[in-house]
């Protein structure tokens, strides 16, 4: 072999293992890419406050799908619940933490000696990357409203659950906890009601519990339907006709 051909040999060996580098890191870099679009960003907000009920609140939105809440005790293991939120508060959600900058670098608690109402935490995530803010009050009108809806948020969870606790265990009860959930509705600080159209729906039209409280519920579903431009719920179908076999 010439020193030319040698030297030429030697070029395409180095070009074609360039090439195949580049190729690699392609690749990876779309792998990459791939990776971080698939990543659902998250806003999340937690509440702690020891001696209250409940004393840990989380609730976790996703931006396009995902949603979850943790409502307990301190104590209690770790229970994540899905969530349903409509696509414009979802949006929302992730609009009004836009406006705070994802929390990076904000500071939001008041330069005031206040007693202790929970320690809360904005968070945003997307891959990688993670901002936080923690307060126990703030006067920020954004942050305000996006409290407000991680707060109603938490009121309507408890409430759903205190009536479906006390259908299953304390019928005498129940009255108690749709007065809870009427006085929350009137402040109109819930966020998506009509997520208790299926229990409300269900608790009126079992004659098990007492007409008192079961009149309750109808007002308060239809009251809801009304306000959403919701339809009626569908009939309730008629019992098994009785088998003349086995009466």
């Amino acid at each position: 072999m010439t020193l030319s051909r040698l030297f030429l040999s030697m070029n395409s060996w180095r070009y074609a293992a360039c090439l195949a580098a580049l190729c690699i890191a392609g690749a990876a870099t779309s792998h990459a890419s791939g990776a971080a679009t698939a990543a659902e960003a998250t806003v999340s907000y937690r509440k702690i406050f020891p001696g209250s009920v409940p004393e840990y609140v989380e609730i976790r939105i996703g931006q396009n799908q995902s949603a979850t809440f943790d409502i307990r005790q301190i104590a209690d293991p770790p229970d994540p619940q899905p969530l349903e939120v409509r696509a414009q508060l979802r949006a929302r959600i992730f609009e009004l933490a836009a406006e705070l900058h994802n929390f990076d670098g904000i500071r939001l608690d008041v330069h005031r000696r206040l007693a202790n109402l929970g320690q809360k935490t904005f968070r945003y995530e997307s891959g990688a990357l993670v901002h936080e803010t923690t307060f126990n009050y703030t006067m920020d009108p954004t942050a305000t409203q996006l409290l407000d809806i991680f707060e109603g948020f938490s009121r309507q969870q408890v409430d759903l659950q205190a009536i479906q606790h006390s259908m299953r265990y304390d019928r005498l009860g129940i009255n108690d906890a749709l007065l809870q959930f009427q006085t929350d509705l009137d402040q109109r600080g819930l966020p998506e009601p009509d997520c208790l159209l299926p229990t409300l729906d269900k608790l009126a039209a079992d004659s098990r519990f007492l007409n008192m409280a079961r009149e309750r519920a109808s007002a308060l579903a239809g009251r809801i339907r009304a306000s959403e431009n919701l339809p009626p719920p569908a009939p309730a179908p008629p019992p098994d006709a009785p088998n003349p076999q086995n009466p």
